[in-house]
């Protein structure tokens, strides 16, 4: 499957359309590398998180539908709650609630302010001052659990609960379209994270089991570097764990395992 660009002229967001019904909004000038995903269904839209908030993601959605729309949270991170604020439905999984509600545990303001300026390589929003950045935090509307169903009017979207990156992170499968939405789980080009302590190594090995056992998968959509993968890479990711597995490399402190699309750093 080719990804399109989009012909929306905007200086910070690059839209790339998946299919017609399917777009994903980037910010490639960040150091993360973050994607969002908007799903359109008949009767309403979803966004799979809301990018860093660096500039007004809705200022995007708006061109591409006028469904409402609804957010689901990948996971509690600054990087993918940034406009959270600019949308009326929020979804959660119980795990991750605390953190929306009340900022992360120990994750200092000035962390955040110096992660979020660094390494950007295209001018910033004039709207954008680092030094008065401040994360979302509020109440979510509903709260999501493993294997919960949500409906778009001709579009089905099903909730697996995969911590490890985060208690309450969660990935989305299209039903419908066969692509799968992995947020922080499962990417390439840089490491596989777990290895902060609000993380845990050997819930993410789990979680990567978890997915990989889902059938059906055309596509893999995770949230930072390349914009789709190949289903392979299910099966490459389970391999991995195994292997980590086996040699109880699955915890903290053991550093950088490289595979040949994936790795982790625990």
């Amino acid at each position: 499957m080719q990804v399109k660009h989009v012909l929306i002229n905007d200086s910070w967001f690059t839209v790339q359309l998946i299919d017609k019904k399917t777009y994903a909004i980037s910010e490639y000038g960040h150091w993360e590398k973050v994607h969002s995903f908007l799903l359109i269904g008949e009767e309403k839209a979803v966004l799979i998180d809301t990018g860093l908030g660096i500039d007004d993601i809705k200022r995007i959605t708006d061109q591409l539908t006028s469904l409402p729309i609804e957010v689901i949270t990948t996971h509690v991170h600054v990087d993918h709650i940034g406009g959270h604020g600019l949308y009326d439905t929020i979804y959660v999984h119980e795990l991750d609630k605390d953190w929306l509600v009340n900022g992360i545990s120990g994750l200092t303001i000035e962390q955040i302010r110096t992660d979020i300026q660094r390494d950007i390589t295209i001018p910033t929003p004039k709207t954008f001052n680092p030094e008065t950045y401040q994360p979302f935090t509020g109440e979510p509307t509903a709260l999501l659990a493993d294997g919960d169903v949500l409906q778009l009017g001709n579009r089905t979207l099903i909730i697996y609960h995969t911590p490890g990156h985060s208690p309450g992170h969660i990935t989305i499968f299209d039903e419908t379209n066969n692509y799968l939405f992995t947020g922080d789980l499962l990417y390439d080009t840089e490491p596989i994270f777990a290895f902060y302590p609000s993380t845990s190594p050997s819930d993410l090995v789990q979680s990567i089991e978890k997915i990989a056992m889902i059938p059906n998968v055309e596509k893999v959509f995770g949230s930072h570097h390349t914009l789709g993968l190949a289903p392979t890479v299910l099966q490459e990711a389970y391999d991995a764990v195994q292997y980590l597995k086996s040699h109880q490399l699955d915890q903290f402190g053991t550093g950088i395992h490289s595979f040949h699309q994936i790795s982790f750093r625990f």
